[in-house]
């Protein structure tokens, strides 16, 4: 559907939507994995834009953070979707046989990454066997299990990773883990240097990013909404990421004043550049796609963790992407 489309058609639903009165809005709480940041714009664009209201929701976003567990705020009902942050923790729901599941994968490419110095020679992965490694204690239990059987890394390289960059700056033969959309970021402004970005889907790595999930009883009793809902986040993505982010920038930093503008264009130029969003079968499939391959390929790549005979097919359903939405524009 072109965007001239797209547009046409809200102004025809706008007046349905009037006529309908606000509180015919379904509404929805929705949970983030993290404060308010660009890797989120879609959804801000979605709401500060009217694109759920559009799609007759009232979508309330609640920020994540260090102290906040989204998970079991969905456990207990208190949110009816959230951000899961990635495939190891949708299969965590089917090994503790929780009713939960992965309904979109907004991010293809998982954006965490190692970083590293410019100028050592640690320019690949296999050049960081024996070397120090920042990585944070969820990671050393995810990701971190794949490099390690792939490039025969050692758990003896880990140093913890407290989100302080400076015990990394300080050592020129290190990397640490990071987000392409902010890390690289934050080395640039502390030490005037680009580091070396070494994204772990770049290794082959299967695993998807930033997944919606939300409860099965949610799924058995209302999956129109989250349809409208998955599609409406689709073209908040779109709009963030090919039109004018500004809507999403001013609601972010509503929610979370510590964001600046260049972080924030900072992050929205490598969602979009890299192809987080749409990129792999997000191009053919729609923003948000799954496919069981994949998941079966993630499974062989936790296996250090996650035992062979996990019923991954539990972790997620296919009911509601892979329709095609989304599939245009393309990444530049």
């Amino acid at each position: 559907m072109t965007r001239p489309i797209v547009a046409a058609m809200a102004l025809l639903l706008g007046p349905f939507w009037a006529a309908s009165g606000a509180a015919a809005q379904d509404r929805l709480s929705f949970g983030l994995d993290w404060k308010a940041e660009a890797e989120y714009g879609g959804y801000y664009e979605a709401v500060a834009t009217g694109i759920y209201a559009r799609h007759g929701l009232s979508v309330t976003i609640r920020q994540g953070g260090p102290q906040v567990n989204q998970a079991q705020m969905l456990l207990a009902g208190r949110l009816d979707l959230d951000i899961t942050s990635n495939s190891f923790l949708a299969l965590n729901f089917v090994r503790e046989g929780l009713p939960f599941r992965a309904v979109a994968a907004m991010f293809q490419k998982d954006p965490v990454a190692l970083l590293t110095h410019p100028g050592v020679g640690n320019d690949g992965f296999a050049a960081l066997r024996g070397k120090p490694v920042y990585i944070g204690a969820d990671t050393r239990a995810g990701w971190w299990t794949f490099l390690r059987a792939k490039y025969g890394y050692s758990d003896s390289q880990i140093r913890p990773y407290t989100f302080n960059l400076a015990p990394f700056l300080a050592d020129p033969s290190a990397a640490v883990q990071g987000y392409i959309t902010s890390e690289p970021y934050s080395i640039r402004q502390e030490a005037h240097v680009d580091p070396v970005v070494l994204m772990i889907s770049d290794a082959g790595y299967a695993g998807y990013g930033s997944l919606i999930a939300t409860s099965d009883k949610m799924i058995r009793e209302r999956p129109d909404v989250i349809q409208r809902f998955i599609d409406a986040s689709i073209e908040g993505w779109i709009a963030f990421l090919h039109d004018d982010p500004k809507p999403a920038y001013a609601a972010i930093k509503a929610d979370n004043p510590e964001m600046s503008d260049g972080l924030l264009q900072f992050g929205h130029d490598r969602l979009r550049d890299v192809g987080v969003v749409q990129s792999g079968d997000a191009l053919t499939l729609g923003i948000g796609a799954m496919t069981a391959a994949r998941w079966q390929q993630f499974l062989k790549d936790a296996a250090a963790v996650i035992p062979a005979d996990t019923d991954v097919a539990k972790a997620y359903t296919l009911q509601f992407v892979d329709k095609g939405v989304g599939v245009a524009p393309a990444k530049p």
